[in-house]
């Protein structure tokens, strides 16, 4: 057989296999590009196929630009009439960088060879090339990425944390087709801006992924050790560029993204001891959402989170989550139901202290006024307080690892309380008391009401109580703990 004819059997084979490709780019890649990636690039790449936002972190030299390269090429050749456009904050790194890299990978395919031709700033399909390319352009100002419209669209941005916001609006106002997608990729350099929110309060929306130079066998093992002797593993340099992370939180952050994620995703721990402790945090018809926790020991045993239902309902919730979670733990001695007691959780506390009543329940129904008076003289209320023993948790996991002992503290592995935890800032008052940022200070600046949060930290957080004599529990007062 001819090397013409080879080709064009191939190429047969190609056409037959694009639905295929479509579902799975990492088949594109083995067969097309006889490129096999990483487990990272793998899991990236499976995210692009099946979501819209996908944004990556990471160390430097862990094959970050591969990966852009052959995404680009898998969409560029498995969708019709397709757009991709690729940009990156300097021209150096846009055409030196990732337009070169398209070009090594589509210059090994034998197939794309033949199908795409490939030029200084375009890659397009051959007989198509008005409406079937790549583009690479610059991120120096907005109207570079207007005017792009068509139902199956990729953006890349390299570099992201180095993209200015608003050509990162410009980007995002044209992502309204069928199949319209973006991807960020980069080293996190920066606390503030798109990149750093697609980890962090907009998390919740992206597939993320953070990706270490310690865990890339692509990496240069000689350099990760040169950088540890000149910065050191505490240092920012180290955080970026060997560990993918971002830089120390941002100014005033109470509790940083890397000890909420790190608890997350690292920490595994079994329920113990005999106390079901339950945080609800009340909503009721606007945007914020109702949220309810369940723990015991230092592990989440349950949570239930709902939008726009009336108090009542609420408390049925609560109800229902214990007496379900004391059918599956039947060794729990003691019940304890937080609830945030303002504005309208005061109607769930009544509700479940009058069901306490008539039932006979021993509960303990508990209501916490987050802006009310503490005993800790460090805090300056006892909602900051019970952060404080939540980030002293979390910190605390981590220190236990680095002296080679269990973490025990665990958080769910849930994108917007991770979010919510690690984007609320404190301040100092006049009187030298840690004071949490309100509600209304971080919906000012874009954020939502961290529900989630307060809710978990309702059912984990501790506080201080004034030394008390005797403590009796009686179901005639509605399970309440008074004192003698």
């Amino acid at each position: 057989m001819s090397k013409l004819e080879s080709l064009t059997k191939r190429m047969a084979a190609f056409k037959k296999r694009i639905p295929v490709y479509q579902k799975s780019p990492n088949t594109f890649f083995r067969e097309v590009l006889n490129f096999t990636p990483d487990q990272w690039q793998a899991e990236v790449s499976s995210d692009i196929a099946n979501h819209p936002l996908v944004s990556v972190r990471s160390g430097q030299g862990v094959g970050k630009t591969a990966v852009e390269a052959t995404i680009a090429l898998w969409f560029l050749c498995c969708f019709p009439f397709p757009r991709v456009v690729c940009t990156a904050p300097t021209r150096q790194q846009l055409n030196d960088v990732l337009w070169a890299e398209i070009s090594k990978w589509q210059s090994k395919s034998p197939i794309l060879k033949r199908i795409l031709k490939w030029t200084k700033t375009k890659v397009y399909m051959r007989k198509n090339e008005e409406r079937w390319f790549a583009t690479a352009r610059t991120a120096t100002k907005p109207e570079n990425m207007q005017g792009f419209h068509e139902d199956n669209m990729l953006f890349i941005v390299d570099e992201a944390s180095g993209v200015d916001d608003r050509i990162m609006a410009a980007i995002f106002g044209t992502l309204s087709g069928e199949n319209n997608k973006l991807f960020m990729c980069g080293n996190p350099t920066k606390t503030s801006g798109f990149f750093f929110d697609s980890h962090n309060r907009d998390r919740g929306i992206y597939k993320t992924h953070q990706v270490s130079c310690l865990d890339s066998p692509r990496t240069s093992k000689e350099n990760i050790a040169m950088l540890e002797r000149k910065y050191g593993r505490d240092s920012d340099v180290w955080r970026v560029r060997v560990e993918g992370q971002f830089p120390r939180g941002e100014a005033g952050t109470f509790i940083t993204l890397e000890a909420a994620e790190f608890a997350a995703k690292e920490v595994k721990v079994n329920h113990t001891g005999t106390v079901l402790t339950i945080g609800c945090d009340v909503a009721r018809f606007g945007d914020d959402e109702t949220s309810i926790y369940a723990g015991i020991g230092k592990k989440t045993v349950g949570q239930k989170h709902h939008h726009k239902e009336n108090t009542m309902v609420t408390a049925g919730w609560v109800v229902r989550l214990t007496k379900d979670l004391l059918l599956e733990h039947t060794n729990i001695e003691r019940i304890i139901i937080r609830v945030d007691d303002t504005g309208v959780g005061g109607g769930v506390t009544d509700r479940l202290n009058e069901i306490v009543l008539e039932e006979g329940l021993f509960w303990e129904i508990v209501p916490i006024n987050n802006n009310g008076k503490t005993l800790d003289e460090h805090y300056g209320n006892l909602g900051s307080e019970m952060w404080g023993t939540i980030r002293t948790e979390l910190e605390g996991n981590m220190t236990d690892f680095i002296n080679g002992q269990l973490p025990e503290f665990e958080l769910p592995d849930d994108d917007t309380l991770i979010s919510q935890l690690s984007t609320r800032k404190w301040r100092m008052t006049s009187k030298g008391k840690i004071m949490l940022e309100s509600k209304d200070d971080m919906k000012n600046r874009g954020l939502k009401s961290p529900d989630r949060a307060d809710a978990f930290v309702l059912a984990f957080g501790e506080y201080m109580v004034e030394p008390q004599i005797e403590r009796v529990m009686t179901p005639f007062i509605g399970g309440v703990t008074i004192r003698r």
